[in-house]
C-alpha cells in the first residue's frame, strides 16, 4: 500500500519545482497529500483540505472538463470563487488512479509543467501499486470469509481486531473504486461486494459504498479475532437481505440492530415460504393494513393515520382479514403467526424493494 509520507514528499517536491500549491487526490477525490500554500487559497481548495474530500458538486464540475480520460494537464478557468487551476491526471499504463491539482497564477506554462513530469509519474506509480496491493489482499479475503474451515485456515490478513464484515449490493450502472477506501479496509468485488474493515470504520465504509452504488448494505457484528470474520460476513449478507426488503432498515442495516428480523434472515427459502403461506389468503391491501397495525403494536389510531384511512375503515379491513385467515388478531398466538407470516412473505419474494 502507498506510503503516506512518500506521497506527501512527492507533493512537496512538485510544489517546490513548480512554485505552485499542489494537492494529490485519489480517483474518488479523496485527499491524499497537500503542501504548504503558495499564495492565496481559494474556497474550493480550503474545503477539500478541511473535509479531506471534495463535495459531489465540485467533483461533477471538474469532471465536465474530461479530466478522467485526459492524458496530460487540463487547464480549468476561474469561475466565481474558483481560482484558475490545472488538473494533471495520475495515469499509469493508461489507467487514471488520481489527480494532481495545481493553483495557477499564470506562470505554469507547458514548459514549466514539464519539469514535474517525473514526479507526476512517480505519484501515479505509487497509486497503481496501492491498487494492485488491494486486489491481492482481496483475493486473500475470499479464503478468510469462506464457509470451508480448511480454506479459512490458509488465510491471513495481518489485520488486528476487532473487525466487521460488510456486504454491499453492486449497481449495474455505477462503479466504485474499491481501492480508494481507507487503509486497512479489504474489498473483494462480487455479488455482493465483500469487505472487511476495522470495526470502528465499518459504518463509514458502508455509507460511502452505499452512496456510490445507490443500493443497500449490511454490516455484520464485530469479531475480536479476524479468524472469526466469516461469521460477521454471514451476518452482513443476512443484514443486506433485510435492508433490501424492509424500508425500515434501509439503506444500511446493522446486524446488531435487527432484533427478531435476525431470526427471519437465518431461515431458508423453504421455511420462509411455509411461514408466508399462513397469510396467503390476504390481498395486497389487507396485508399492508394488518402489517401496519401489528407493527404499531395494535394501536388503531396510529395505524389508521399511517394508512391514511378512517378508523372504521381500518376495523373493517382487520375484520375481513381475520375471516380470510381464520385467525383472531386479539389472540396473542394468532397475532404472532400472522405477523411473522407477513414478514416472511417479504423475504420469500426474491425481488427486493425498489
Amino acid at each position: 500500500m502507498h506510503n503516506t509520507a512518500d506521497l506527501q514528499e512527492t507533493a512537496d517536491e512538485i510544489a517546490r519545482v513548480l512554485g505552485a500549491s499542489a494537492t494529490l487526490e485519489d480517483r474518488s477525490f479523496r485527499l491524499l497529500a497537500y503542501n504548504a500554500q503558495h499564495g492565496e487559497i481559494d474556497a474550493v481548495r480550503q474545503e477539500s483540505i478541511l473535509r479531506r474530500r471534495a463535495t459531489g458538486e465540485v467533483r461533477d464540475y471538474f469532471e465536465r472538463f474530461g479530466i478522467a480520460k485526459a492524458h496530460g494537464p487540463v487547464r480549468i478557468p476561474a469561475d466565481h470563487d474558483l481560482k484558475p487551476r490545472i488538473c494533471w491526471p495520475l495515469r499509469h499504463r493508461e489507467v487514471t488512479y488520481g489527480y494532481l491539482w495545481l493553483l495557477d497564477s499564470g506562470a505554469l506554462s507547458d514548459e514549466v509543467l514539464a519539469r514535474a513530469g517525473g514526479l507526476v509519474a512517480r505519484a501515479a506509480s505509487a497509486l497503481a501499486h496501492e491498487s494492485r496491493s488491494r486486489r491481492d489482499a482481496g483475493r486473500g479475503l475470499r479464503a478468510l470469509l469462506s464457509a470451508d474451515p480448511e480454506e479459512r485456515a490458509t488465510a491471513s490478513t495481518g489485520m488486528p481486531g476487532p473487525v466487521a464484515a460488510l456486504a454491499v449490493r453492486e449497481s449495474p450502472d455505477r462503479v466504485a473504486a474499491l481501492w480508494t477506501l481507507p487503509r486497512g479496509v479489504l474489498a473483494l468485488a462480487g455479488s455482493p461486494v465483500a469487505l472487511l474493515s476495522p470495526a470502528h470504520l465499518a459504518a463509514e465504509v458502508a455509507q460511502t459504498l452505499q452512496s456510490v452504488y445507490g443500493t443497500a448494505a449490511g454490516i455484520g457484528a464485530p469479531r475480536q479475532d479476524p479468524a472469526d470474520a466469516w461469521q460477521s460476513w454471514r451476518e452482513a449478507q443476512q443484514a443486506l437481505r433485510i435492508a433490501e426488503h424492509f424500508t425500515r432498515f434501509a439503506p444500511v442495516a446493522r446486524w446488531e440492530d435487527l432484533g427478531v428480523h435476525r431470526l427471519l434472515a437465518r431461515l431458508g427459502r423453504a421455511d420462509l415460504r411455509e411461514l408466508a403461506a399462513e397469510v396467503a389468503g390476504l390481498d395486497g391491501e389487507l396485508a399492508r393494513t394488518v402489517e401496519t397495525y401489528l407493527d404499531l403494536g395494535g394501536h388503531a389510531q396510529k395505524a389508521a393515520a399511517e394508512l391514511g384511512v378512517h378508523r372504521q375503515t381500518l376495523y373493517y379491513r382487520l375484520g375481513k382479514a381475520e375471516r380470510a385467515l381464520n385467525r383472531d388478531l386479539d389472540d396473542g398466538d394468532d397475532r404472532l403467526v400472522v405477523h411473522l407470516g407477513l414478514k416472511a412473505a417479504h423475504l420469500s419474494d426474491p425481488s427486493p424493494l425498489g
